[in-house]
């Protein structure tokens, strides 16, 4: 499939699917608590994309996804599905959010501790947050792919941590996955020279412990195989003429290229 290039009425949908998924965890942030179930925060998350921003949740029913949102909680990579198991102090946990409104779609994620996470959880939140800033940082015109999942993995790697192989960014639009393929990590130049006009996720999954990961038998669940903690932070991004945009970004973030 060729890479989409958005034209100026798209990236304003962009815009506007992307803002609405930051608002969810902005929204969100206040019920994630001790004793609180994930499938809690779905349901609220639910609720505020159908009735408050008149959207549509992404994941549901996505390839049979039964949820509205992803719940990655502690030693879970991505795609979580939200249960009936409740939160406990010292808990980390991912939230990926994806709206669409307009027939376009906003993709985004944000780490959140529960209650008090030990020192080592709360330095991986920051050293996988600043794998993603490295990442954003690398995007402009004419920059080649791959050089985002360099400065990830480089980064990463300084911190002793560890980056995921086996999902990635995506270009994203009026297709939740769309092409490229974004690559978290480095293997060598990929041969695509960004452009203006392009807008594609960037999601690096980092773990404390070794790399490799497993699915569970719900077909979605992805955990880290050593049971080490892991952490993913999300934006969606738009190649513009001098840099880049996050179309995603929360009002508390200073961001490279916003």
């Amino acid at each position: 499939m060729p890479i989409s290039i958005k034209t100026p009425a798209e990236i304003e949908k962009m815009r506007c699917a992307s803002r609405l998924a930051a608002e969810v965890l902005q929204m969100i942030g206040e019920h994630v608590r001790p004793g609180v179930s994930t499938a809690t925060l779905d349901q609220l998350c639910h609720r505020h994309i159908v009735e408050v921003q008149q959207a549509v949740p992404a994941p549901l029913h996505y390839r049979g996804y039964p949820k509205s949102i992803c719940t990655s909680v502690n030693h879970v990579v991505c795609h979580g599905i939200p249960d009936d198991r409740c939160l406990q102090d010292g808990d980390i946990l991912n939230i990926d959010i994806t709206v669409i409104r307009d027939g376009y779609h906003g993709d985004t994620s944000k780490m959140f501790t529960v209650g008090h996470p030990p020192a080592r959880a709360l330095r991986l939140l920051e050293i996988s947050y600043e794998c993603l800033c490295r990442g954003i940082a690398q995007v402009a015109p004419g920059a080649d792919l791959g050089e985002i999942g360099r400065a990830i993995e480089a980064c990463a790697h300084q911190q002793r941590c560890t980056v995921v192989e086996e999902y990635c960014g995506h270009g994203i639009g009026r297709g939740f996955h769309e092409d490229p393929m974004v690559l978290h990590y480095w293997e060598g130049p990929q041969g695509i020279h960004l452009q203006e006009g392009m807008t594609f996720t960037i999601e690096p999954m980092i773990n404390v412990g070794k790399r490799h990961v497993r699915l569970l038998n719900d077909g979605w669940t992805v955990v880290t195989r050593d049971r080490s903690l892991s952490a993913q932070w999300e934006h969606t991004v738009l190649v513009t003429a001098s840099g880049c945009e996050v179309l995603s970004r929360r009002p508390e973030e200073t961001l490279p290229c916003t």
